[in-house]
């Protein structure tokens, strides 16, 4: 019977197109989110995979779906995340809390208790989705970029005590895409067109783009890879001096 792959906010987004190339590329998919009518939906487009209800915030709710699937997942992708932008000043803290909760606490409570399972058969991948914003911060974020810069450096504890386990763990930095929490900020057309013009390969990323990652760094073409966060991006972070001026060359 073909393995599990977890998604966590697999019902729309990212989540939903890495659920897409999972079961494609064989797996049987769990979609996992916090609302059942999203889950159901994108669970019902693939054979074998079913939908979960789940606070992923929860350990207890994230144990009982392990006890529901029955074995080990193979795959696991941390994709929830939620965003509460604006100035820090003026930042509530139980909303610089959340998504502190949603975006690096809940990575940890699935990682580790399928990483738990995973040990016992000595083999499984999981990716967790940061974003650009863990290496850079952009204004007005909240609390968004420490969450994601932490959830890189998480990615790298978890793949230095579990790689001797037989499991790796590697992370995706998705750059500007028009899907998921970021689609109705690119529903703007201003916004849309100033941002394309800023990436290097003159487009915004899709879901598509960050799923095909994924499923590289779970492949067995990506067997040596451990602890490596994958910037998805168009060459967004790397392009800072492409927005300085600079005097011409000279001969």
């Amino acid at each position: 019977m073909a393995e599990w792959a977890l998604v966590t906010g697999g019902g729309g987004g990212i989540g939903e197109a890495v659920c897409e190339c999972a079961a494609r590329r064989g797996y049987r998919v769990a979609v996992v989110d916090q609302s059942m009518e999203a889950a159901q939906r994108v669970a019902s487009r693939f054979d074998g995979a079913r939908a979960e209800c789940v606070d992923v915030t929860d350990e207890a709710q994230v144990e009982s779906l392990l006890d529901r699937l029955g074995e080990a997942p193979a795959l696991v992708v941390n994709n929830a995340g939620i965003g509460r932008f604006g100035p820090l000043m003026d930042m509530p803290l139980d909303q610089f809390e959340l998504v502190l909760r949603v975006n690096l606490l809940s990575c940890f409570i699935v990682a580790r208790a399928c990483a738990r399972r995973m040990s016992a058969r000595g083999l499984g991948n999981i990716v967790n989705i940061t974003s650009i914003n863990s290496i850079n911060p952009g204004p007005n974020a909240g609390a968004y970029p420490a969450a994601k810069a932490g959830l890189a450096r998480l990615t790298e504890q978890m793949a230095l005590e579990w790689g001797p386990l037989g499991l790796r763990v590697n992370a995706v930095a998705p750059g500007f895409i028009d899907a998921g929490i970021s689609a109705p900020f690119f529903a703007n057309p201003a916004v849309r067109d100033l941002r394309s013009r800023a990436v290097p390969l003159r487009r915004l990323g899709t879901a598509a783009d960050v799923a095909e990652a994924v499923m590289f760094l779970a492949s067995d073409e990506a067997s040596y890879v451990n602890g490596h966060e994958l910037v998805v991006d168009g060459g967004v972070v790397s392009s800072l001096l492409l927005q300085l001026p600079r005097e011409p060359a000279r001969t």
